[in-house]
């Protein structure tokens, strides 16, 4: 009995403790997790599919698949909202049900046809990006078939159904001389392709501006929305023939329609009548120095397009009709030529033509929304101090008058997006990550929660309120991974920054802290400007990931940083070597003051896009770091000027063109500094990168190696602005730990 006694008490101290080993984040580890994307909720309630990015190291490829999971199994968990590591909650991989539901071809982007027995989706499985339909099986569900829908030599992507099923639109980046070709679009735009591919010559004649963006070149063609039959030549013939009829084009012309987009909310919307079309377009002369993006509508069964914005010279974009019908819901800014004003959240009335700005008095930026089916309010995501709460604004407000602004309190809070409600408007659905954990997909149940207490009805600290539900999350397909992990929390601190406004920054720890033991320190300055650090994942910049080799991370939302107000945002313009890097500095002084743990001896500085920009400043301005990592900085205002590719961009950041106010250009240059360059720095760059040439970093790098500073440069000839291929990202991160760690440690 007392051995059996002894042998239970070494029992309960010995399982805690392995249960409780765990490992501090890898590169491997990051590269084994599965990125989940948004969520999709079937009309009949049942389940939710979304696409699943699984990425393999060795093959050096990231492909999607289309996964489900089954709503019946997760109303009414008891999981906490907090679905991190550290929340220890026990549900494992495959509680909700989750499963891949298409396993012999890739599969993105999935989107329920109204009836839900069947989705789009896009798929590589024929050589290029097609639209595809899988017919599902709701009582089970399960994929019963699938076939091909698109045959475009230009490929296909951003389907969308109708409202009545008959059609779906695309989109496909297409010739615009095909217009009009005698043999038809589809034709012209084939024969032009092969004969691109088969021609010895690569040489490209331009004749406007914008004839490259982001990572490639335009090539001539233009981005245009087309319509096909939804519906399969012969029902009862052979999955894999051609469908009925021809894709037609509703946006011909030398425009891109909808414009170029990096993600987000789609740029086009379906009427709820499925007779109508509203895109978003640009027609300006020179879209290369314009953001006035315009509303347009046309006839699904063909005509002229009409500009509802056109009153409006900057930017309006994500048009979604409300289920009634009566409005067009829209995103917009009001000063043209700036990219980083206040996104609104706009009403357009399609009866009358008139126009309500819904978060007139809400200093935020209006992120993905979605409509009530009742069409009386809409649910927004908004960035917010280093989160991303969800909010609910009326629509059916007095018109023309918005909510009062001590009237707005979040519905939920958490880093969230991706922002979708079931068809019974029952249940809100979104994305939600942290730094701690990736994008999983979670739900909120508004049936436990009186919605007719609407958010302006209960602002923070004016009570009676009713209590909002917890999120839950619907997911947990890297649960069993990260249960392995060590993983840290973000540590938010305030200090008093430039002009003497309260400036946040973030912390976070070492796998196996010991606040007796003094620390190295990554400053990581993120890019925009108009960014910000937060509670959120990142796999190109991820802060745990930097920390796990031991280090203590610091980031700093400095004047132009989102989710503080616009005002904080404008604070930049023309200003970028000022306020920001007074930030910088003034919030690493305040972490090395108030955390002893901190060794303000051993500090390396690094970061990307305006990261890389602020990195080549303090290259110039101070000797306090051991090293500098700058990736796709900007080195040479008035170079980058000339070599990028959206114009509006400097244009606005320093006030004018080089040739009509250069004294801003040769203020701010990081180069005209390079007599005080003595940082030990790693210079990074990709040869697609098209917002910041490659050429800034050859003169960054030529001019550290002609002034005698210990560099080294890292080219990706693959690459553009951001490090993709998961191979690159494997030696981009070797290289970067390697230089830190040969400076600090």
């Amino acid at each position: 009995m007392r051995r059996i006694l002894i042998s239970l008490l070494v029992l309960t101290f010995t399982l805690p403790a392995l249960a409780q080993a765990k490992h501090p984040f890898t590169f491997d580890d990051m590269m084994k997790l599965k990125r989940v994307g948004e969520p999709v909720v079937s009309p009949d309630g049942k389940w939710v599919i979304f696409s699943v990015v699984d990425v393999n190291l060795e093959a050096n490829t990231k492909t999607p698949h289309i996964w489900i999971v089954p709503l019946s199994q997760t109303q009414g968990s008891s999981t906490p909202q907090d679905a991190s590591p550290s929340a220890n909650h026990s549900a494992p991989v495959g509680m909700a049900g989750e499963r891949e539901i298409i396993a012999d071809q890739d599969g993105d982007r999935p989107r329920w046809a109204p009836d839900g027995k069947r989705f789009a989706f896009l798929s590589t499985k024929q050589g290029g990006s097609q639209v595809w339909v899988a017919d599902f099986n709701s009582a089970v569900g399960s994929v019963t078939g699938t076939r091909q829908l698109t045959y475009m030599a230009s490929e296909a992507g951003g389907e969308l159904w109708s409202p009545d099923g008959k059609v779906i639109l695309f989109t496909s980046d297409v010739y615009p001389q095909c217009q009009f070709h005698a043999e038809g679009e589809a034709v012209c735009n084939a024969a032009m392709l092969a004969e691109a591919g088969r021609s010895k010559v690569k040489a490209l004649i331009f004749e406007h501006l914008l004839y490259r963006h982001w990572n490639a070149y335009k090539e001539g063609k233009r981005t245009h929305i087309f319509v096909i039959s939804a519906e399969p030549a012969n029902p009862t013939a052979t999955e894999n023939l051609p469908i009925l009829g021809t894709p037609r084009d509703l946006t011909p012309g030398d425009y891109d329609a909808p414009v170029f987009s990096l993600g987000g909310q789609d740029d086009y919307a379906f009427s709820p009548d499925g007779q109508e079309i509203c895109y978003t377009s640009n027609h300006d002369k020179n879209p290369a120095a314009s953001t006035n993006n315009d509303l347009w509508i046309v006839p699904v069964g063909g005509g002229i397009a009409k500009n509802i914005t056109v009153d409006n010279p900057a930017s309006d974009t994500s048009p979604l009709y409300s289920p009634d019908g009566r409005y067009i819901a829209y995103r917009a800014q009001q000063r043209p030529g700036y990219e980083s004003d206040r996104f609104r959240l706009m009403l357009y009335d399609r009866k009358t033509g008139e126009k309500k700005n819904l978060t007139e008095n809400f200093d935020r930026w209006v992120g993905t929304f979605t409509w009530t089916p009742d069409s009386k309010a809409i649910y927004f995501a908004s960035e917010d101090k280093g989160e991303s709460p969800i909010y609910r604004v009326p629509a059916d407000y007095p018109f023309p008058q918005a909510p009062p602004e001590s009237s707005w309190g979040a519905v939920v809070r958490g880093f969230n997006d991706d922002v979708q409600l079931s068809k019974d408007g029952s249940t809100l659905f979104f994305t939600r990550m942290s730094l701690a954990y990736p994008t999983q997909i979670h739900l909120l149940d508004l049936k436990a929660w009186n919605v007719s207490h609407n958010a302006w009805d209960c602002p923070t600290g004016k009570p009676p309120c009713p209590t909002a539900p917890e999120a839950k999350p619907l997911t947990y397909l890297n649960d069993a991974l990260l249960s392995q992990v060590e993983m840290q929390s973000l540590e938010s601190f305030w200090f008093t920054g430039a002009h003497g406004d309260k400036v946040e920054g973030f912390l976070v720890k070492p796998p196996n802290f010991d606040a007796s033991k003094k620390y190295p320190v990554k400053f990581l300055i993120h890019g925009g400007p108009q960014g910000a650090w937060g509670d959120d994942w990142s796999y190109r910049w991820n802060p745990e990931l930097f920390a796990a080799n031991g280090y203590v991370v610091i980031m700093i939302n400095f004047h132009g940083s989102t989710g503080y107000g616009q005002k904080f945002i404008d604070a930049i313009n023309g200003d970028w070597g000022g306020a920001p890097f007074e930030d910088l500095m003034k919030g690493l002084d305040y972490a090395e003051q108030t955390y002893a743990f901190i060794d303000k001896n051993r500090e390396c500085a690094l970061g990307a896009s305006y990261g890389g920009y602020m990195a080549n400043w303090i290259l110039g301005h101070t000797d306090r770091f051991k090293c500098i990592v700058s990736h796709d900085g900007m080195f040479n205002a008035e170079s980058a000027w000339g070599t990028t590719e959206e114009l509006w961009f400097n244009n606005w950041e320093f006030k004018g063109t080089p040739y009509d106010n250069r004294e801003s250009y040769v203020k701010w240059s990081p180069h005209q500094y390079a007599k005080n360059f003595k940082t030990p720095t790693l210079v990074i760059h990709g040869q697609r990168d098209y917002r910041l040439d490659v050429s800034e970093g050859f003169q960054l790098f030529t001019t550290l190696q002609m002034e005698g500073v210990p560099s080294k440069m890292l080219y990706f000839p693959d690459e553009g602005h951001w490090v993709l291929k998961p191979q690159n990202s494997k030696l981009w991160y070797e290289t970067v730990n390697a230089w830190v760690d040969q400076w600090t440690k």
